[in-house]
């Protein structure tokens, strides 16, 4: 296919794309179906279309009632067409954007905002020069987190399946087929697309926590394992560093640990009774076998290229050492010595794997990835040394950054557990101990701390085997037992953090780290920590009480010594999802922006640097939205190069399913930790004029939200009435419970399943309740001058502007007509006219005050492309939403029937599919 780009309308050939993928799938149904199954789906697509577009009321009235129509059979064939047509447009739209960006770069088009092209000069421009970047860059941090959460429905076998259709288009995208290869290529593509229908969406099981973490690690594959180092390469490139630096330790390394990833996978403690000391063991060796497996693969590699003979390369002695311990005494390659060397390598990796599987140090292997790379250096110095630098800068270079980024662990998994279990296990502890029978639960917090303090001065343990403590004691002590084994075997970056859920006082990061003493994680006479504890701030109270928090914690003489034994850096965990929960989307984002400004006074009063991990979603009610423009959004000093962030269920396979976007979305990540760093446009003060507005806008967000979702009676009858987060609780999408208790309230519903219910009903309440009031109250009180000063930080602020953006992106996704029905679900009438009422008025008034600020005619007027995606695949969004809800009828209404149970678990499917972004 040719490169050349229709500038009328560079959206051509996507929309070319859909249509042939929504005409493959027809053929395929018809074919597999039957025409009449065909016939009864296209119906409804036309009405559903002819709805959607020109808001046609006969149309809506015609599709209903065809829907209600259908046979339990074709419901179930029609949610799943429309649900793979989802897929299939989403898969349009990635091939579409890795176009896009390749047609950009081959017209010599100016690098694209976010990209480390545009990064690099940018900051040069605003003039930070190379030596203040790579200043930077020795202390920048950006680590994406994977999570494991239920929003991420697909199996993997599906996705597998897209994976096949989306390098077809992609070969196709790049080279120019011949009319035969064409129509080879469109066979090839039908069949890829009959397997995805062929495939059972579903899972037939819940997952395993093991299940999660296998899924995880499939995007090593995809994307990180090449695309990571990729990343570092570029940056060399940029600032014409040598590849040398591949080699280099980490702490001489100029790029230091710019890029690195973590996980959460099989070390989430909080509400997850799955996660246990074997899961956490089973997955750091899971994890430890793909990276050495990896090596080992890559390493076999350097073998078959390496077959220089020692007549043009002349060994000098280190290599020489190396190459006669690999017991390779073949006559045919004797005069291979570089070979050689490589198959003594292996012979380590080798050991090494084994002593990772069994758990068990052995002689052999390499004691860390520090000795791995140095034999590294040994091959890559002997190459140079012969005038061989560009063989020593491929795949051997590549593979000494990943040694360095990836360790011997893979990634670090952090441990999480809520503050309420460390409580109870310290309790334990002292109510066992020979220290006068404490009653720990019975203490203030003075006293607390006080008992704390005086366990972080001595190297006596609290726990002994011959005392008899509860099973959650015992499964606490076992969790770190295993971490502090991973040190040893693996090395101290396999366990890096434990995060304190829940965290209120500083009671609860003291608790942490006596239990951390108590397996020998701290070490009390060296004044050493071998983990960074971290508390997490969810709720809109802990968030306003964790400057304070911090403070009071840096006051404590026993806690700053293991701060200081950490290089002075505290991480501290900001919480998007309870906190929205808890005070709605707009007071959530400004809690979150206030708590970090507390934040970086009190550090900097400490002389304590901070590293903020902040754990946002894919949703807009759960932190969602462009990573790059939020992290551009922080307060100044917020970041100071080091940042980490989740990066949760459907969102991980949209970020890193495909290579080139995987890359992207890394270089979006180390751009915006590097432009929010260092840009002097983005570190200037916010005007308090801004900040004070921003407050008074808070403040009435908060008090309609509040008042709607707390302090409304029923409401929590009509959200299990009205949305599907019963059904929810039973979809087999993730390894943890719904609720964190077994009576539900809205306090102990899990995030998650709360915004992914408002998703599914199109009502999307937790990504813009209470702004519509907000705005509308201030247009009433405040003057003219400051009206306008609104009008202006929503231009000029960046933190507002992307809060925004977000919100005109799930205000364009909600839809008020497809969300009565999911009202009318709800049994007492005067309960559904009254919150549904509330509903759709706060989303119009959400609407007017969104236009009013920005100056727009309509919802995403600045977002051309996301409306026109909008547009494109909402008719097939549209039926499901309307199938599910017949669906859930008659799911209430007891039906038996093992198709609706399945059919309505499908349409979660298949909404999800669609939304993108909904959990």
């Amino acid at each position: 296919m040719s490169n050349s780009v229709n500038q009328d309308d560079k959206d051509q050939q996507l929309r070319d794309d859909i249509r042939l993928l929504g005409a493959l799938l027809g053929e395929i149904i018809a074919e597999q179906q039957g025409l009449p199954v065909f016939n009864a789906i296209e119906e409804v697509r036309q009405l559903s279309v002819q709805y959607r577009r020109f808001d046609d009321k006969a149309a809506r009235a015609k599709l209903e009632a065809r829907l209600e129509a259908l046979s339990q059979d074709e419901t179930i064939s029609l949610i799943r067409s429309f649900s793979i047509f989802s897929m299939l447009s989403n898969i349009a739209e990635d091939c579409h954007l890795i176009r896009r960006n390749r047609q950009h770069e081959l017209a010599g088009m100016p690098a694209r905002e976010a990209s480390l092209d545009y990064t690099i000069p940018e900051l040069e421009r605003v003039g930070v020069n190379r030596e203040a970047v790579l200043t930077r860059l020795k202390q920048t941090e950006s680590v994406p987190v994977l999570t494991a959460h239920p929003t991420e429905v697909q199996r993997k076998s599906v996705l597998d399946a897209q994976q096949s259709i989306i390098a077809l288009i992609r070969h196709r995208d790049e080279i120019q087929l011949t009319r035969e290869e064409a129509n080879a290529w469109r066979d090839e593509l039908k069949a890829a697309v009959q397997r995805l229908f062929q495939t059972r969406l579903l899972r037939r099981n819940k997952l395993s926590v093991i299940d999660e973490v296998n899924n995880a690690l499939a995007y090593f594959d995809s994307t990180f394992f090449a695309q990571v180092p990729q990343v570092y390469r570029k940056l060399q490139s940029l600032l014409n560093l040598p590849s040398t630096d591949n080699f280099l330790p980490v702490n001489e390394d100029p790029l230091g640990k710019v890029l690195t990833v973590g996980s959460w996978i099989g070390g989430d403690r909080d509400g997850n009774p799955f996660v246990t000391a074997q899961v956490l063991d089973t997955t750091l060796k899971i994890q430890s076998r793909k990276v050495l497996e990896h090596y080992l693969a890559e390493v076999n590699c350097l073998i078959r290229e390496f077959s220089v003979t020692d007549y043009f390369l002349k060994p000098n002695p280190p290599l020489t050492e190396l190459a006669n311990t690999s017991g390779e005494d073949s006559a045919h390659r004797m005069d291979e010595t570089l070979r050689r060397a490589c198959v003594a390598i292996r012979k380590r990796l080798e050991a090494t794997f084994q002593q990772a599987a069994q758990g068990e140090c052995t002689a052999q292997a390499y004691a860390s990835p520090a000795d791995f790379l140095a034999d590294l250096n040994t091959l890559f110095s002997a190459l140079n040394d012969n005038g061989m630098q560009r063989i020593a800068e491929g795949r051997l270079a590549l593979l000494a950054r990943k040694v360095k980024v990836f360790g011997f662990s893979l990634m670090a998994l952090d441990l999480r557990q809520n503050s309420d279990v460390f409580e109870e296990v310290i309790a334990d502890l002292l109510k066992q101990s020979t220290l006068g029978k404490i009653d720990y639960l019975a203490c203030g917090e003075a006293q607390r701390v006080e008992l704390l303090c005086a366990e972080l001065r001595t190297p006596r343990l609290l726990f002994s085997d011959s005392l008899q403590y509860s099973e959650r004691t015992h499964s606490e002590m076992a969790i770190f037992r295993k971490a502090k084994l991973a040190h040893q075997i693996l090395g101290a970056s396999a366990i890096q953090n434990c995060i304190i859920s829940k965290t209120a006082s500083v009671s609860d990061l003291l608790e942490l780290a006596v239990l951390l003493k108590e397996a020998h994680l701290l070490n009390v006479a060296k004044g050493e920590i071998a983990v960074n504890v971290v508390p997490l701030f969810e709720t809109i109270g802990d968030l306003q009480a964790a400057p304070d928090i911090m403070n009071r914690l840096f006051g404590i003489p026993e806690y700053r010594t293991l701060v200081a034994s950490r290089g002075h850096v505290q991480e501290v965990m900001l919480g998007y999802s309870d906190s929205n929960k808890d005070g709605g989307f707009v007071t959530s984002g400004w809690s979150l922006y206030q708590a970090e400004i507390g934040l970086v006074d009190v550090f900097a009063k400490h002389g304590i640097k901070i590293r903020l991990f902040h754990g946002r979603g894919g949703s807009v009610g759960r932190g969602g939205g462009s990573s790059y423009h939020a992290i551009l959004g922080q307060p100044p000093g917020a970041v100071d190069g080091r940042i980490r962030l989740t990066e949760q269920g459907e969102v991980i396979a949209a970020k890193y399913g495909i290579e080139s976007l995987g890359r992207r979305n890394l270089e979006v990540l180390v751009s915006a930790n590097l432009m929010v760093s260092e840009h002097t446009e983005l570190t200037r003060e916010v005007p308090a004029k801004y900040l004070e507005l921003m407050a008074k806008l808070s403040e009435h967000a908060f008090n309609a939200y509040r008042d709607l979702v707390y302090n409304t009676d029923g409401f929590l009858d009509y959200f299990k009435q009205s949305t599907v987060i019963s059904e929810i609780a039973s979809l087999n999408i993730g390894s943890r419970p719904a609720s964190r208790k077994a009576n539900w309230t809205i306090e102990d519903l899990r995030a998650i399943p709360w915004v992914f219910s408002w998703a599914q009903s199109r009502v999307m309440l937790p990504g813009w309740y209470g702004f519509g009031t907000a705005v509308a109250t201030l247009r009433t009180r405040l003057s003219e001058p400051e009206l306008q000063d609104l009008q202006a930080m929503a231009k000029q602020w960046p933190f507002f502007n992307t809060m925004l953006s977000t919100l005109n992106m799930v205000l364009a996704k909600a839809d008020m007509a497809i969300a009565s029905r999911y009202a009318a679900m709800v049994e007492d009438a005067a309960l559904r006219d009254k919150v549904f009422g509330r509903i759709a008025a706060e989303h119009a008034r959400a609407v007017e005050g969104l236009l009013w600020l920005t100056g727009q005619q309509e919802l995403l007027a600045d977002n051309p492309l996301l409306k026109r995606s909008i547009e494109a695949r909402f008719p097939y969004v549209d039926p499901l939403n309307h199938v599910q809800v017949e669906l859930l009828r008659r799911h209430r209404q007891g039906e038996l029937d093992e198709r609706v149970a399945r059919g309505v678990h499908l349409s979660i499917n298949g909404i999800a599919t669609g939304l993108r972004n909904s959990g």
